[in-house]
């Protein structure tokens, strides 16, 4: 494929915008080579400002659900449109939003809304410490939640590790809060509540199945034990359902996992494709806010309209009857034939799914932790990338980021893509 104007473009944008892109894992730096300029898309298909078409699985890193540019939700967000675009006053659909959201996800009696996935997870880190009067809390190593400075931490080894600031502008203030300890590790968790008795915890933020650093999902009674772990202690459990929520099931990873959480963090799929994020939980907790209570929070564009429409249409959708069991079909036949295929061409890998978010891990070994995913071979995964990208498959252009699948992946497009995995795992 030629992507000579993706070249040129990027030259361009390295000029003006650090690193030429407005998200890091964008450059294409895990991959090796010069990202591709998108210039529209459409159901499961992107087209690069090349011409070049390519059956897609990053899916605006989770969002697309519905597959790209679906006309229910552009009627309903052009019928926003007209309306005007933002007022920063209440409007009656972000109530009806809020309600939906309440009534998927009931552990959100009272939801807050927002603009991202960063925003939602450090709102309600800082509810959950206005709330306790406590400063610590737990994250996972390897775990993201967006770009807030206590959460840019450097994760150590051992059962509990106290966090060291993983980002320049980090101060090590910030990050002595932070603990951090291994995914799907009880033992680890455990050990982080007992040696801080005199500055306890005040929550546990996780992704009940991890995103960021390549799927990977709890292993069986994990969540149970993390939930009975926070009780314990008197610490709360928040949920970072940014890329799980709606996505594993319509009412999240918790109801999947029957997990129910003291504090919730939504994102990606609640707006649609556009930007817009939420927090919610218990009622006692959520009356904490301003301006109900002393915990303050606020946002010009929170509820914007045009996102708000975009995701009350896709919940409408997604509520169909149908939809998920669709989504697992076509998830298990992608996820299977790329298993199969790799063993075929004698590539080790390991595959992990839940529902419609999954990686394929270029090793041998199980993958259950962030420990275990940096065992993968990536430059095989870079080479993997470059020849599906060339037969016009994109995926993420990192090994340790999920992939997803949309409802508009159809039998063409899955079998599209096994096509040219086939031939991506013989050069390998």
């Amino acid at each position: 494929m030629k992507r000579e104007r993706s070249k040129e473009l990027f030259a361009r944008a390295r000029r003006v915008i650090p690193g030429g892109v407005n998200s890091p894992v964008r450059a294409f730096r895990g991959v090796g080579g010069d990202p591709v300029f998108v210039a529209r898309a459409r159901g499961a298909y992107l087209w690069d400002v090349d011409g070049n078409e390519y059956v897609d699985y990053v899916g605006s890193w989770g969002p697309m659900i519905l597959g790209h540019a679906h006309p229910e939700v552009l009627e309903a967000v052009n019928a926003a449109a007209a309306g005007g675009t933002s007022f920063g006053a209440p409007t009656e659909r972000e109530v009806e939003l809020a309600e939906k959201i309440a009534r998927a996800v009931p552990s959100m009696q009272v939801v807050r809304m927002v603009s991202s996935g960063t925003e939602a997870t450090m709102s309600a880190l800082r509810l959950a410490r206005g709330a306790t009067g406590r400063d610590r809390f737990v994250k996972i190593d390897g775990g993201y939640h967006g770009h807030a400075d206590c959460l840019l931490v450097k994760a150590g080894s051992g059962a509990a590790t106290l966090g060291l600031p993983g980002s320049a502008g980090v101060t090590p203030g910030t990050a002595a809060d932070t603990v951090t300890v291994a995914w799907n590790d009880l033992d680890a968790l455990a050990a982080a509540f007992r040696p801080h008795a005199g500055s306890p915890i005040a929550a546990v933020i996780i992704e009940p199945v991890c995103g960021n650093m390549g799927c990977v999902p709890p292993r069986a009674g994990y969540l149970e034990g993390v939930r009975a772990l926070t009780r314990e202690f008197g610490a709360l459990l928040i949920f970072d359902e940014v890329m799980t929520g709606f996505r594993v099931a319509f009412g999240g990873a918790q109801a999947r996992y029957a997990i129910e959480p003291d504090l919730t963090c939504l994102g990606k799929i609640i707006g649609g494709g556009l930007p817009a994020a939420a927090y919610g939980g218990r009622e006692d907790l959520m009356r904490k806010i301003a301006p109900d209570g002393a915990v303050y929070q606020a946002g010009t564009l929170s509820g914007n309209p045009l996102a708000v429409a975009a995701g009350l249409k896709t919940l409408e959708l997604l509520e169909r009857p149908g939809t998920y069991e669709a989504l697992e079909r076509a998830s298990a036949k992608l996820v299977d034939g790329l298993a199969e295929l790799a063993r075929e061409a004698s590539v080790p890998l390991t595959s992990n799914r839940v529902a419609s978010m999954f990686t394929g891990f270029f090793t041998a070994d199980e993958v259950f932790d962030y420990a275990s995913a940096k065992k993968s071979d990536t430059a095989r995964f870079g080479k993997f990338f470059h020849a599906m990208l060339d037969q016009g498959v994109y995926l993420a252009p990192s090994q340790f980021e999920a992939a997803f699948v949309s409802l508009a992946h159809d039998d063409a497009a899955l079998d599209r893509t096994l096509t040219a995995a086939r031939a991506a795992f013989r050069a390998l």
